[in-house]
């Protein structure tokens, strides 16, 4: 349910109004003049406004003006007359009124216009964040990393790394099969059958199947 705030001067008008919308479940806030409309307006924190187009002091339309230009106007307001013209009623829609109800307000055509209201009602909303900056473009990486083409099938590109792998330990182990298989985690027959696979030589011999 709903904060409503009513604004109408006759007081027969504003205690209809908050005995049927009392009665559906909301909390209504009255004020008979557009003085107490903007203490109530400030204060209430209303989620749909009921205002009144003719009061002796302000009229509707120039309090909904108001609260237009200062920014207040964070809620849906329903304007009512029961002498308003399709102008007034244009330029009340114009400024930012959701809808006019024409008075005597019939029951039915005023719920369903609060409820048409409420559906749309815009939270008041704090400032945006700022935007924030715009990831840097991936760079295309190069067909070819660390000596091998990138380009290659996956297999041909795997054999190519194994290669470049198992070589660079033979170096590093002076072909040492014992300290090559302990580095790299295989077993020895694993290691030679490998070796042999990728056509690496041992020494000056090629990789001979140890079984």
């Amino acid at each position: 349910m709903a904060n409503i705030l009513v604004v109408d001067d006759e007081i027969g008008i504003r205690e209809l109004l908050l005995e049927i919308l009392g009665d559906e479940g909301h909390s209504v806030t009255l004020a008979e003049n557009a003085a107490q409309a903007r203490a109530a307006r400030l204060a209430a924190r209303p989620e749909l406004v009921l205002l009144d187009i003719w009061m002796p002091d302000t009229d509707g339309v120039s309090l909904l003006k108001e609260w237009a230009a200062g920014g207040l106007l964070t809620m849906p307001v329903l304007m009512m007359s029961g002498h308003a013209t399709i102008d007034t009623a244009v330029e009340a829609t114009r400024i930012g009124a959701t809808d006019f109800l024409e008075k005597p307000i019939a029951l039915a055509k005023l719920l369903a216009a609060v409820k048409r209201a409420l559906a749309v009602r815009t939270p008041v909303r704090s400032a945006p964040p700022p935007p924030a900056a715009p990831p840097a473009p991936l760079e295309t990486p190069p067909a070819q990393a660390s000596g091998l083409d990138l380009e290659l099938p996956l297999r041909e590109a795997r054999d190519a790394f194994e290669r470049a792998y198992f070589t660079y330990h033979l170096a590093r182990e002076k072909g040492s099969m014992t300290r090559i298989a302990e580095r790299t985690g295989l077993e020895r027959t694993h290691l030679y059958r490998k070796l042999k696979a990728l056509g690496l030589p041992v020494g000056n011999r090629k990789v001979e199947d140890p079984a």
